[in-house]
């Protein structure tokens, strides 16, 4: 196993800066903190709301519900005061004028209380809509309208694209994993979308946090789609229900009611894209109906390549820590035999990536958030700790190419796959 370390910049005790008078000043440099599970001391309970709901549409994001060439679902909050506002879209040419040819359309409305507050949450899904297209959008705000903002459809045909894959954000959201997502966008400006592995956030009843989230990735989500997997902080007897009313993912999951909107599939220019459950997987009965309706989904696959993300890992990348028993029961063999290329996940907080049987997918875990654990995966080719990462995903034809960064912005993994005639990937490392 190559086990990576921090830079040696980031290793030295001791930062010394001179100003232009020739003085010198020495900062100590805090040592990486380390979370514990659920420890949070930014986030405590506070009777105000901080990302209170009002006319201006918040919480805008990007989702698909149906094909990706043909579609596109927008998803956005406000407050109380608006119903059912309506929404414009139009097709891109490039001028100031697409405005003119704008269609209006009528949204859906959820309303969703808590603790003394209620939230509207709307939602509209563009359909009809021309392949690998630029349009433009805009919501109804009260009795105005908002900025236009804009997205881009998938082609019909395998094309090239790039995808950023973010492991868990959770704590410190706003103040310590904003800067990772928008380098992430600045470094690789033309991504499709981003893939989320679970633990957005760390309370599943803390709407603040939600907040934050989407606060920290800013303007990006309403213009890149979201694909999400839920991990175990999302959870508490239920999943978090800001899950359902901010997510639009389609609704081709196992016929169970508890896995609607968290066990789907997206089919995105060649690539099967598939999120699995794996907090609910603890129930067995609940894990074996994900397996039979993978089997369905895995054997009857037209695309070259196959993703799959969930959250809890088949094996750990931490000390101390196990992979989830119920993937290595149900899953780990169906992954190899169905010619699975890439499973991403989440959960362990440091970075890990490897063949687990020496063959079939790689598996890779990763962190996106501050709070670390050690690292240890003595079945990863590559592993690191006490750093924050971002992933760069390509596809292009018969490659597959992976490059994981650091939250400044430094190479520390890559590699390609390259697909065979039988379906199968070859490794081929890149550093």
């Amino acid at each position: 196993m190559k086990q990576k370390s921090p830079d040696s910049s980031s290793r030295r005790n001791f930062l010394t800066l001179t100003g232009t008078a020739g003085l010198a000043a020495t900062l100590t440099v805090m040592k990486p903190l380390k979370l514990l599970a659920g420890e949070d001391a930014s986030l405590k309970a506070d009777t105000a709301r901080k990302f209170p709901a009002s006319p201006v549409p918040d919480r805008i994001i990007l989702s698909w519900t149906d094909n990706p060439a043909k579609s596109q679902t927008v998803t956005w909050r406000t407050d109380n005061s608006v119903k059912a506002p309506l929404v414009q879209i139009a097709k891109a040419d490039g001028s100031p004028y697409f405005k003119n040819n704008s269609l209006t359309v009528n949204s859906e409305s959820k309303v969703l209380k808590k603790d003394g507050w209620e939230d509207h949450y709307h939602q509209v899904c563009f359909k009809n809509l021309q392949p690998e297209t630029f349009y433009h959008y805009r919501l109804q705000n009260g009795e105005d309208w908002s900025e236009w903002f804009q997205f881009r459809t998938a082609s019909e045909n395998p094309d090239r694209f790039s995808f950023i894959y973010l492991g868990d954000a959770q704590n410190n959201i706003l103040s310590a994993w904003s800067h990772v997502v928008r380098r992430a966008m600045i470094q690789n400006p033309d991504v499709r979308f981003i893939l989320h592995a679970g633990d957005l956030i760390n309370h599943d009843d803390s709407d603040d946090e939600w907040g934050e989230w989407h606060a920290g990735d800013g303007w990006a989500q309403s213009g890149i789609s979201c694909i999400a997997t839920p991990g175990n902080h999302e959870y508490g007897l239920t999943i978090t229900p800001q899950w359902k009313y901010q997510f639009a993912f389609p609704d081709n999951g196992p016929n169970l009611r508890r896995l609607r909107n968290t066990v789907y599939y997206i089919d995105y220019q060649g690539v099967r894209f598939i999120s699995l459950d794996t907090t609910l997987m603890s129930f067995p009965h609940v894990a074996h109906i994900q397996k039979i309706w993978l089997k369905k989904i895995l054997k009857n696959n037209p695309h070259q390549w196959t993703v799959i993300t969930h959250h809890h890992p088949m094996e750990s990348g931490s000390s101390g820590r196990k992979g989830h028993p119920m993937l290595n029961i149900y899953f780990r063999k169906l992954y190899k035999r169905y010619n699975v290329d890439l499973v991403l996940q989440g959960h362990d907080h440091t970075y890990a990536r490897g063949n687990i049987d020496h063959s079939g997918p790689v598996y890779v875990i990763s962190v996106s958030g501050p709070k670390m654990y050690d690292s240890d995966a003595p079945w990863a080719d590559v592993s690191g700790g006490d750093l924050q990462f971002f992933q760069n995903i390509t596809i292009e034809g018969d490659t597959l190419s992976f490059q994981a960064y650091t939250a400044v912005g430094n190479l520390f993994d890559a590699f390609d796959l390259e697909k065979q005639r039988d379906g199968s990937s070859i490794l081929i490392e890149k550093m």
